[in-house]
């Protein structure tokens, strides 16, 4: 109790100085993980640090659906489809690529792993998390069009990586050797989950709106039953063999088409519930995941680590971006800022926990480990110097902006990080700070 008092003291402490602190190079993720790292002896003595052991893995999967449908429900799809090339060409081609570099720097730099195995790896470090450094998308001195490029990029690649990571867990227990193989993976783990999350996106949808009109939902429950829907998407995917998280993810998508235009803030109880789950689960990382993986971490996990966090990032952002006109400081600001969080630490629980099977579960998790405490630094303290810096840049150019593809005006696709500066902020979600 003594562990868990401390981080209490520590969580309110830094609520009272979090709008202080995003100014600086001290993020929450940052606090949050050392705070574990500190306390994670002194945890651990008491508490089973394994995965699977229920409480850290069932902590990480909530925030993690949390997060996949707030995040699903607060960005309008058919607007980015329309509006937001940037975002499209980071998911649409940077991500594959990002998968396939990183598998290839994985087999690389592990002989243990094999091809499925490395892909594993590359997948669970595919998704970016904005949570590691938020002024790359509220400082307004960045142009808007680029700020809402990772926004989007962030609050949607997490989902799209479940079905590539259900497929290439299968692969690696040798499940994708038939077509019969293949077809149950898909029909399964994907079938599944998409059916279930739309089902139960639209019918909670529909009755909230059904409900509200009649007067017989309060406020608040409204916002509570967001967050109810999230947990409830997971629940039913999960009995039929479909993922979880693509579940939740699809079941957010389709909940936000219906009620969003209604009830635009409809997330914000979820959003907020969100943040301090987030935090914690940073801190459980530090705690439950680092200390642990400690003893097994090598020189050629940080190198690795090194790599992943910048050239099998920022080639792939680079060839998405041909075409664009975008200058290379954009370019380059595009590309560093991929950071890996919450999602990678939650998709390695899976392996663990789903590939028990898979005799290097502790090897991938150390390297996990690895990279994610490696981006929480260096992320975090680069996000407010480089976002000024891109900044000055930026307003250096302000006599030959016309015809610049930073210059184009975007309205905001995504709801839950609010991008300020622009026309259309009709809705009252802003930024976090």
């Amino acid at each position: 109790m003594f562990g868990v008092a401390i981080f209490a003291a520590v969580a309110f402490g830094y609520a009272l100085v979090s709008r202080r602190l995003s100014t600086t190079l001290i993020t929450g993720p940052i606090v949050f993980t050392l705070l574990g790292v500190f306390l994670g002896s002194n945890l651990l003595r008491g508490v089973n640090s394994e995965l699977d052991s229920g409480v850290v893995q069932l902590l990480l999967e909530v925030t993690l659906v949390v997060v996949l449908f707030s995040d699903a429900a607060a960005t309008d799809v058919r607007r980015a489809r329309r509006e937001a090339s940037l975002p499209g060409r980071l998911l649409g081609i940077g991500m594959p690529l990002t998968i396939l570099s990183g598998t290839l720097a994985a087999f690389v730099f592990f002989d243990a792993l094999g091809f499925w195995e490395a892909a594993v790896v590359a997948v669970v470090l595919a998704p970016t998390d904005a949570a590691l450094g938020k002024s790359i998308i509220t400082n307004k001195s960045v142009p808007r069009v680029v700020r809402q490029a990772l926004n989007v990029e962030s609050g949607l690649n997490d989902g799209i990586a479940v079905p590539f990571l259900a497929i290439t867990i299968a692969g690696a227990l040798g499940e994708m050797q038939t077509l019969s193989g293949v077809v149950s993976v898909f029909v399964g783990e994907i079938g599944w989950a998409i059916l279930g999350g739309m089902l139960v996106g639209w019918i909670g949808g529909k009755a909230i709106l059904f409900a509200s009109k009649r007067g017989w939902m309060s406020d608040r429950w409204r916002l509570i039953a967001a967050l109810v829907l999230a947990i409830a998407a997971f629940a039913v995917a999960s009995p039929l063999g479909g993922s979880g998280f693509l579940a939740a993810f699809v079941a957010g998508l389709t909940f936000g088409s219906i009620v969003r235009s209604t009830y635009p803030d409809i997330c914000e109880f979820s959003d907020d519930t969100a943040e301090f789950l987030t935090m914690t689960a940073f801190f459980v990382f530090g705690a439950f995941m680092l200390v642990p993986s400690f003893p097994l971490i090598t020189w050629s996990m940080v190198g690795f680590a090194l790599v992943i966090l910048t050239v099998a990032r920022m080639i792939p952002v680079a060839i998405s971006m041909i075409g664009t006109r975008l200058k290379a400081p954009t370019v380059l600001y595009l590309g560093w800022f991929g950071p890996r969080g919450l999602a990678s630490l939650v998709f390695v629980g899976t392996v663990v926990v789903e590939g028990n099977l898979l005799s290097d579960a502790p090897m991938i998790l150390a390297v996990v480990a690895t990279v994610v405490a490696t981006s929480v630094v260096l992320h975090g303290v680069s996000a407010v110097p480089l976002s000024k810096a891109y900044g000055l840049w930026w307003a250096r150019t302000e006599n030959a902006r016309r015809g610049m593809a930073e210059s184009v005006e975007v309205r905001n696709v995504a709801y839950r990080h609010r991008i300020q500066g622009s026309s259309d902020d009709t809705h009252p979600t802003g930024p976090r700070s």
